[in-house]
Parts: C-alpha cells; structure tokens; sequence
C-alpha cells in the first residue's frame, strides 16, 4: 500500500509538501476503472472504512504512508456502483465515526449523513436534477379520516403542473411519502418525467407512518386504511381514475412489504407496485433469524410463497445486489412471474439507501407508467 501511495504522489520524495499538493490536486476517493482508493488525512492510531454492503466485512483498515498523516485503502469495485460510507478513526482509545473530509459528495437519509463513493462510471441521472424547463407541480395536505386507526391521518398530495379538476388523473400511492421527498428528491423527479412525457401527469398521495416498525409489517389496520379509506377518500376529493391500471402502490424496504400486503388483502384494487429493496424476510426451514419485530412479516411472506395468487397487473421490483435482502427478493420474482403478472426486475449496484431508491424511479415509473413519450415509440 506504501509503494502505491507513493505512486500517486507522482514519485515524489514523501514530504508534508508533496502531501498537501496530493490532496489539493485531486478528488476523493481516488476512482479508476474497477478500483477505487480511500484516503482519509490525520493523526491516528487506526483508521477503518465503515460501508454496508452485504458480504463485505463493515471495517475495512487504511493503511498509513510512513512519515505522513496520509492513510489510504484500495479495493475493487465494479464500474458503475454506488454506495455511501463512513470513517471510524480511532485515537488515544476512542473511536469516532467521521465523514470523508476530502469528499464532498455526501447523502442524507432518517439517521443523518454519510459519504458516496462514485466508482468509475456512476453519473448521477439528470432527471433527478432541477430542469427550470419543467412546470412544477404543488403540494397540498389533506386530513382522512380513519376508523382502522381511529384517528385521522395526514397526507401530502401532489398535484402535477396544469392539474385541471375535469380531468381524471392515474394515482399512486407512496409509503414514507415524505421521507422520499426529503431523502429521494421525489418532487423534482415526478415534475421531471411528467414534463418529459416519459410518464402522464398523476397525482401521488404521499403517506407517512407514525409507527412504521409496526404498521408497515404487514399489520390489517394498515391495509384497511389504504384499501378501504384513503384510497376511496382521495376519490371523493380528487379527480382520479376508477380503473384498478390506473392505480399504483410505491414503498422501499418495510414500505415495499406494506405495499405487497396491501395488495394481497385488496387484490386486483392497486394494478400496479413499485418495490424497491422490499424486506420480503421468510423461513424455508426452521424459525426466521430476523428478529420479533418482523415475525409478521415472515408469517405473512411464508404464507403467500405457500399459496400464490395474482395480486396485480404489472410489478417493477429493484434491489441492490450489495444489500442482503438481494436473496429474498431473487426468491420471490420467479414466483410472481408463474401467476401470470407481468414483472420488470432491476438489481442495482448499490446498497440500502435512499439514493438507490431514486435511480431506480424514472425507469420504474415509466414501465408501470408508461407516458405519451413511450406510447409514441412503441
């Protein structure tokens, strides 16, 4: 590793200067095609790249140049991934979790901050990007109420950019709707496609659980209020379609789950899913080794693997393939595929994150949603 960081300061005797002319003349982590190298710069007694990718271990050590404040970790890693990372630097016995100084390119999700990693090839998709060419749509809240919970329930609604009240509109339903306009960038990207004509204009009822631990695994309150209030609710106050194909659920993780199970309880209602990095956790021998907390979940997927059936028209499913749930969810498309609904499966190379979830909704969307752009060239 020395000889190598050598290199990259360009042979030149290692010195604080040759150092800081390092660091100032290029951009971390250092990417090349199918490699990429860390760099993190301080006094320390260790320094380990902490990332979540499935199979990998969670602490990855930097090595330190000799006579230098420079660490640095290469590793291989397939052209066009993406995954979000921490350093743990331990000093006079403490350890701390700390961005990448030398990164600027961070994500943000529920729990706070992390650094990307880029690997050679990864570009940010530019419909994920403000266009000051697309018409923007708006947010409204509307209160339903609901006797599945016994209270009444916020909800974000968008309404997309010359919504006309005498027009009947396709609806999807998006679990942690609110995360996905923080963490997702959700708005710019519907105000995107929708201007693009590469999905109709929709409206999207963005929801969001006070308890999603609960209500999101696979508990009936939840469907109920999905398939027998808000679902009904929204079309009384909006101008959305009647037709099960015009009518979508969206959820990510324990939203996935949500969105599967509300589709087993109502089937034929919502004709369209979107599952992204869905929690699908079940036991083929013995008992599950995911927790209490999703012991519903596990009942509930045995449960349909057991006995299959058509729950709606067309599927996309999408998962990392450096997140452990790839398994589950390899598992469940062959099984979806035999009841005759139609499935678009997408693995990403990338993990458990929001960014993920993002990247994969232009072509989500637009294969459950095809717009006037895709009817024109198909």
């Amino acid at each position: 590793m020395n000889q190598s960081i050598t290199q990259l300061i360009a042979g030149k005797p290692v010195s604080p200067e040759s150092v800081d002319s390092f660091v100032r003349d290029n951009t971390f982590p250092l990417v090349e095609p199918g490699r990429v190298t860390f760099v993190w710069r301080g006094q320390a007694d260790e320094v380990f790249l902490r990332c979540w990718i499935s199979g990998l271990s969670t602490a990855q050590p930097l090595e330190r140049l000799d006579g230098t404040d420079l660490w640095a970790l290469a590793m291989d890693l397939p052209d066009g991934s993406r995954f979000e990372y921490k350093f743990e630097v331990v000093a006079n016995g403490h350890r701390q979790l700390v961005l990448d100084a030398l990164n600027e390119v961070q994500a943000h999700d529920p729990f706070g901050t992390n650094s990307v990693c880029q690997s050679h090839g990864y570009q940010r998709p530019s419909w994920t990007l403000p266009d000051p060419d697309s018409r923007s749509g708006t947010l409204e809240t509307l209160r339903v109420a609901s006797g599945a919970f016994g209270e009444a329930r916020e909800v974000q609604v968008y309404l997309p950019a010359r919504y006309r009240k005498t027009r009947r509109y396709p609806l999807l339903v998006v679990h942690d709707g609110l995360d996905y306009l923080r963490f997702a960038d959700f708005k710019t990207v519907l105000d995107n496609l929708i201007h693009r004509l590469e999905i109709p204009a929709m409206i999207v009822a963005l929801t969001q659980s006070p308890d999603r631990m609960k209500e999101y695994t696979c508990d009936e309150r939840h469907a109920r209020f999905l398939g027998e209030e808000l679902l009904p609710g929204l079309r009384l106050k909006l101008p959305i379609s009647e037709s099960p194909a015009d009518c979508g659920l969206l959820g990510s993780s324990l939203g996935a789950v949500a969105s599967f199970h509300t589709a087993a309880q109502y089937p034929q209602t919502f004709g369209k899913l979107l599952l992204l990095s869905g929690t699908f956790a079940f036991s083929d021998l013995g008992h599950h080794k995911k927790g209490p907390a999703l012991d519903g979940v596990v009942e509930f997927v045995n449960g349909y693997r057991a006995n299959p059936f058509p729950l709606a028209e067309r599927i996309y499913m999408s998962c990392g393939i450096y997140e452990s749930l790839i398994y589950e969810n390899r598992s469940l498309l062959p099984l979806l595929q035999a009841q005759g609904m139609q499935v678009h499966f997408e693995e990403a190379r990338d993990a458990h994150n929001w960014e993920n979830w993002r990247d994969r909704l232009r072509l989500g969307l637009s294969w459950l949603f095809p717009g006037p752009l895709w009817m024109v060239y198909e």
